[in-house]
């Protein structure tokens, strides 16, 4: 099992050796990670994986390798009892019964309510429109249906329209070194180019070594520097919750980006961009970078390009305290606009296909916001987005 483990991550790119593979060997002769299934997995990836780079395709071999294992250590941290939060059903509500069901009156009102829930409740529920459970209507649980909730215990969105989420959200970095199923993509970056000759002179000028070399009488070597794409790009990628449908295409862009832009700058948000971003979403709790310090290390020649489905609560671009994770003091809606004053060449990359933007009221803001500089994840809508940044 485990050299069809080490065989299957060197297939998939990940870069391990022998050595590293015996020091796992030898952990696990000495019972480090006992017979817990999360103690093993963390040990495999201290082990084998040098670079956080590899993580996510670590991660994507370690499932097919072991897929069925139980996990033995569950989530902690739930100030509710784990056993309310547990899928005992799902309710399926006719759209006359979805209809009938009133919203709470405002964000402030269900932060109130939930916070008096958790004071009154005793008990695990389940189904009903008023405690805290599982497969009813009420606005706080998991697995029902209400259109503004608060979601708890619940693997993922349903019907992406909870105002807040609970539970701890775990997300990846993107691959950038992915294989691209099409050139396409990059043929429809390189239309964001203007190349400039930067940097130590490494290359052989031909042309001027003929030139001096006929001149002079004798050979006279010339260098230039190499020929590089001098736009600078700043790339902010949505990570997590719905956008997890698109991570394959995103990716594509992502390694393709990568290839295309010497000077380019990648970090990730979650729904909408608020006070802080960050590079790396294992350690997004700890090292978050303040948007303030991106707005001024980067300059105003930098192009910016959003990569998000946009597809969220309204509340999360209008409302302070709106964001589904955390109590933002200034709603989404002015952060972006701070990004834009600064960057005025910007366009968003939307994969929802476009046909579909209107039945969203949170990409209709996101639009009119970028004042309609938004563009499908296309082959198509990349080449329009890179003709409106030049």
């Amino acid at each position: 099992m485990f050299i069809a483990f080490f065989e299957a991550l060197k297939a998939a790119g990940v870069p391990v050796s022998v050595r590293e593979y015996l020091t796992l060997m030898e952990a696990m002769d000495r019972d480090v990670a006992g017979r817990q299934v999360d103690a093993f997995y963390y040990l495999a990836r201290a082990s084998l994986v040098k670079d956080e780079r590899h993580l996510d395709r670590f991660d994507q071999v370690f499932g097919r390798c072991f897929k069925g294992l139980e996990q033995a250590l569950g989530e902690e941290g739930h100030s509710i009892p784990e056993d309310w939060l547990r899928k005992l059903a799902e309710k399926h509500l006719t759209d006359e019964e979805k209809a009938q069901i009133e919203a709470m009156g405002g964000l402030d009102k269900l932060m109130e309510t939930l916070k008096k829930r958790l004071e009154e409740q005793k008990g695990r529920h389940q189904g009903g429109s008023k405690w805290i459970g599982t497969a009813g209507t009420s606005p706080f649980g998991a697995y029902g249906y209400n259109p503004e909730g608060v979601r708890i215990g619940q693997d993922g969105n349903r019907n992406f329209r909870a105002v807040k989420v609970w539970d701890k959200r775990e997300f990846k970095d993107l691959d950038d070194g992915v294989e691209l199923g099409t050139r396409n993509i990059k043929v429809a970056l390189r239309r964001l180019r203007k190349f400039a000759r930067i940097g130590a002179p490494d290359e052989l000028d031909l042309d001027g070594t003929i030139r001096e070399t006929a001149r002079q009488g004798y050979l006279d070597v010339k260098l230039r520097p190499e020929r590089r794409n001098a736009v600078k790009v700043l790339l902010f990628l949505d990570v997590g919750g719905s956008m997890d449908w698109h991570v394959e295409q995103v990716e594509e862009l992502f390694s393709a980006a990568r290839m295309e832009f010497k000077h380019l700058e990648h970090f990730y948000f979650h729904n909408c961009v608020y006070e802080s971003v960050w590079k790396s979403n294992a350690r997004r709790a700890s090292e978050r970078i303040p948007l303030f310090d991106v707005l001024h290390t980067y300059g105003h020649d930098y192009k910016l390009i959003f990569v998000g489905d946009a597809s969220m609560s309204p509340y999360e671009i209008t409302f302070a305290n709106g964001s589904v994770e955390h109590n933002n003091a200034e709603p989404g809606k002015l952060w972006l606009e701070r990004l834009l004053t600064t960057y005025p060449k910007a366009v968003w990359l939307n994969p929802v296909p476009e046909p579909h933007w209107g039945y969203t009221e949170s990409i209709r803001l996101v639009r009119h916001i970028l004042e309609g500089r938004m563009f499908p994840l296309t082959v198509k809508g990349i080449d329009s987005a890179m003709r409106e940044l030049t």
